[in-house]
């Protein structure tokens, strides 16, 4: 039985690294140097959480990837198109939207993960709200350049006393 399982496993990692490997030789044109690549995907989670601040679909939906998810700290999946019509009918407005202490890291040439305290201020249907979570955004590179694919939030951080 145990063989099996082994073959079976080596199997499937023959296949990722398969596809793996395609994928990369297909990108061979779309390497970006490290340095320019983090800069590229802070600016862009810049724009986004600008954009999100604004309430700004048509901004957002230009760096959301197509199947793009978000998953908050009590397991709620948010997908683009919910996301889009928050924005759209303006179910939150924001008075503070402002992330700090961003890090930017590459794992290879095309995806990036940015990490950044973000502080939440303002109302959400008529409710006010103030506080802070920490996100990590996954962005991948495509043909048409860097996309939000990814966003996963921490539930609101404890208030300091």
């Amino acid at each position: 039985m145990m063989p099996r399982r082994i073959a079976g496993a080596a199997g499937l990692l023959l296949v990722i690294a398969a596809a793996a490997s395609a994928a990369g030789g297909a990108a061979q044109g779309a390497q970006v140097p490290a340095p320019d690549a983090r800069r590229a995907v802070a600016a862009l989670d810049s724009q986004y959480q600008a954009a999100v601040k604004a309430n700004d679909a048509a901004a957002m939906g230009r760096i959301l990837a197509d199947d793009m998810i978000l998953v908050t700290g009590n397991g709620t999946v948010v997908t683009r198109a919910q996301l889009l019509a928050s924005a759209t009918d303006k179910i939150a407005t924001y008075s503070q939207q402002d992330p700090s202490q961003r890090t930017v890291r590459l794992y290879g040439d095309r995806t990036a993960v940015v990490t950044a305290l973000l502080w939440l201020k303002g109302t959400r249907s008529g409710q006010p709200f103030d506080y802070k979570l920490w996100y990590s955004d996954t962005y991948v590179l495509t043909p048409t350049g860097w996309r939000y694919a990814f966003g996963q939030a921490s539930l609101r951080l404890p208030d300091p006393k």
